[in-house]
């Protein structure tokens, strides 16, 4: 028989290490599905017949509704169990993405892209909130975070070497078959070996008007940045977008301080470390999303690389994660400070990016593009780690949930937003490029050659801002996150209401 009873309150839940195993496989589809339809694309719009104009629907549907209901995603998993809420998040995932994968044109593409956004947004602040509560001693609770961080980190480069394999050797619509055994392992495994804390969810009521607000008010920012990408930032609808996503924000946060059951408290933003973590951790995705976009275009157009050879390109970077959040940031994590891991983290990865500015048509992979990724996955690694950890730690429990959709919220938000910025950058700088260099180029080798050179002067105009945006993620988490070390109780400067902050997170009132 499955191991459904509760978890008693205060002792540690002998199958969380069970359990873990499957939490990190529902994070890593979670995670894949982010990129892993990105080198498939070209293919999905030329079976599907979508048109230029259309196309980025198939990555900006998925964007809105997982980013959207974030939020609302967490209280249902406090009002309904988080176990229940991860199990039915992973079975409906696994739906959405048959449906995906049998699409005939792309309303049906499109639809199953929202569909998968919004059981994910289910299943990613469950998975999260799950290992807050299950692992409350520090050491184990380094080793937990480690794990998932490098998932959460070096999944996004996974996504993209499998894609490759999969749109090479198969075909695109394996892309979103590889979800369902991986979804449904997870979900049977949970629900075999999860056992949920019998206290710290929160029942009251649902708060309606801050659903409908936020989930507008988050849905409008990230249509507004994505438009912004395809029409331009002073397209009239692009504007309206930003001034409807800041007013329904605005109200959303009015909202939340008058009324009694809060869809997201406060308290939980306002304390000083993790708002600190919430945003430092939002601005590292988005240099890392943009990223991901133009060295896959830069390796496929401008070096020729095939999608397999792409995804093998990236593998030094998931090594860097991997080493960087399972051995040092682990290691780490119960003997300093976590900023004194995410400011060097972010600092050690905007190294890598810096790097990364060299680029030319003729750059060696071995020389420049190798030493770059490695540092920018052991910067990412290293600096994912804490965050993690640290942006559900000292929460009460009736929190955990809606902290753990914070986190996801930021790194949604944040790669709608790299995307969107870095592109709308870097097809700014390629125009300028071409326009003052395609005069001098007589023949059509010369003219393809400036083409080409405009591409990578591109990349590397929006890789310049990404390392700034690193640089400030690195001042924000070395100004505001001044939590000690597990073991160490350090007051929290936030506003009224916050108490002290602990470094285990509370299990029971």
């Amino acid at each position: 028989m499955p191991q459904t009873a509760a978890q008693a309150p205060g002792v540690p839940d002998a199958g969380r290490w069970k359990a873990l195993v499957f939490i990190a496989l529902a994070q890593l589809v979670v995670v894949l599905d982010a990129t892993i339809v990105n080198i498939a694309l070209p293919s999905v719009q030329q079976d599907l017949g979508i048109s230029d104009g259309n196309r980025q629907w198939v990555v900006t549907a998925y964007a809105l509704a997982f980013g959207g209901l974030l939020l609302f995603g967490g209280r249902i998993a406090d009002l309904c169990g988080r176990k229940r809420v991860f199990v039915v998040g992973l079975g409906g995932f696994a739906v959405a993405s048959v449906l995906g994968g049998a699409a005939t044109n792309e309303a049906m593409m499109f639809g199953a892209r929202a569909l998968q956004g919004v059981f994910g947004a289910l299943l990613a602040p469950a998975a999260l909130s799950l290992l807050a509560v299950m692992f409350t001693d520090s050491k184990e609770r380094a080793k937990a975070f480690g794990i998932y961080g490098a998932i959460a980190g070096g999944g996004g480069a996974v996504g993209l070497i499998l894609g490759g394999f999969l749109t090479e050797y198969l075909n695109w619509r394996w892309t979103f078959f590889i979800n369902i055994p991986f979804a449904l392992v997870a979900a049977a495994g949970a629900y075999l070996v999860i056992r949920e804390p019998r206290v710290g969810r929160d029942r009251s009521p649902l708060d309606i008007p801050g659903v409908i607000l936020s989930t507008l008010g988050l849905v409008a920012l990230v249509y507004g940045f994505t438009r912004a990408e395809s029409d331009g930032w002073s397209d009239s609808v692009t504007v309206g977008m930003f001034v409807g996503a800041a007013v329904l924000l605005l109200a959303f946060v009015l909202v939340e301080s008058k009324v009694k059951a809060p869809l997201l408290p406060l308290r939980v933003v306002t304390e000083r470390n993790r708002g600190g973590i919430y945003l430092s951790l939002g601005l590292a995705v988005i240099a890392m999303f943009g990223l991901f976009l133009f060295l896959t275009y830069y390796l496929q157009v401008v070096k020729g690389y095939s999608p397999v050879k792409t995804g093998f390109a990236f593998l030094p970077m998931i090594a860097g994660m991997v080493t960087g959040s399972t051995q040092i940031g682990t290691r780490l994590m119960t003997r300093v400070a976590p900023r004194l891991l995410m400011g060097p983290g972010f600092l050690l990865a905007a190294v890598g990016m810096l790097l990364l500015t060299q680029l030319e048509i003729d750059s060696s992979y071995a020389a420049v593009l190798l030493p770059a990724v490695l540092l920018l996955g052991l910067g990412m690694g290293t600096a994912f780690m804490p965050a993690m950890s640290m942006a559900t730690q000292g929460v009460e429990p009736r929190d955990a949930d809606v902290a753990s959709a914070m986190v996801n919220t930021s790194q949604q938000v944040g790669g709608a937003i790299g995307t969107a910025l870095l592109n709308t950058i870097a097809a700014s700088a390629t125009t300028s490029y071409i326009a003052d260099h395609i005069g001098g180029a007589a023949t059509r080798s010369q003219q393809q050659l400036v083409q080409l050179q405009g591409q990578v002067q591109g990349y590397t105009s929006a890789i310049r801002f990404a390392v700034g945006i690193l640089v400030v993620a690195a001042l924000i988490a070395l100004a505001f996150v001044n939590a000690g070390r597990p073991g160490e109780t350090t007051v929290a400067a936030s506003g009224e209401g916050v108490e002290d902050e602990l470094p285990v997170p509370v299990v029971a009132h």
